[in-house]
């Protein structure tokens, strides 16, 4: 475990720290840390910044509520960088965004890695920007209703697959369901960290059941 004193801040006695979502990996900030701000963000488990405009300290959310739980804090190899996991509760930028970096600015083109949240991203940019011919613009343009029946008519195929047996057949209903329950979570500005925190709150997930009585 490395102390502060290994760590190299620059001439300004400022370190850049680059803040992830613990989550989902997203990079959701770069803020600059002194050795004051490190030592309270280490002591209190929740950021706080130097702020190079202000020239003062920032704890992260102490007049938004937007706070961030700090994970784990990681040096780099040269240790005059840091990455800060954490768990937000709320928007990381001041302009209300989920993170700071939003703004392409250049695409090759290339597929990335498929995940969930590249497929999320690609969703809420047909909301945005409208493909024509696109399904997926289709769905926004009729509205929650169509996305709901959409939903609720793929959830009556992953039914009829699974209670078939047909494992392969159940892979690609389920996967029909998601895609269509991502829509509807678009439309509705639910992200999937919103489900994962969801999720990661339920100290219980299994329930004993209570056998009724035979009377």
């Amino acid at each position: 475990m490395l102390s502060i004193d290994e760590l190299k801040f620059d001439e300004k006695g400022l370190i850049p720290a680059i803040v992830v979502d613990y989550a989902s990996k997203k990079v959701l900030t770069l803020a600059y840390m002194n050795r004051e701000s490190l030592e309270i963000s280490m002591k209190e488990g929740r950021t706080c910044f130097w702020s190079r405009s202000r020239k003062e300290l920032w704890r992260k959310g102490e007049t938004s509520g937007n706070i961030q739980e700090i994970v784990d804090i990681t040096a780099d190899c040269d240790r005059d960088a840091l990455v800060v996991r954490v768990n937000p509760a709320g928007p990381a930028c001041h302009l209300g965004n989920e993170s700071c970096f939003e703004d392409k600015v250049y695409e090759s083109g290339t597929p990335g890695e498929f995940s969930l949240d590249n497929l999320y991203e690609l969703i809420k940019g047909r909301k945005t920007s409208r493909k024509e011919g696109s399904y997926t613009t289709y769905l926004f343009e009729k509205g929650i209703d169509k996305i709901l029946k959409k939903v609720g008519e793929e959830s009556t195929e992953v039914i009829i697959a699974a209670k078939g047996g047909d494992k392969a057949e159940t892979v690609y209903e389920v996967s029909d369901l998601v895609y269509h329950v991502m829509v509807m979570m678009v439309e509705m500005g639910i992200t999937n960290e919103d489900i994962l925190k969801e999720l990661s709150s339920r100290h219980i997930i299994d329930k004993k059941v209570k056998q009724e009585k035979m009377v």
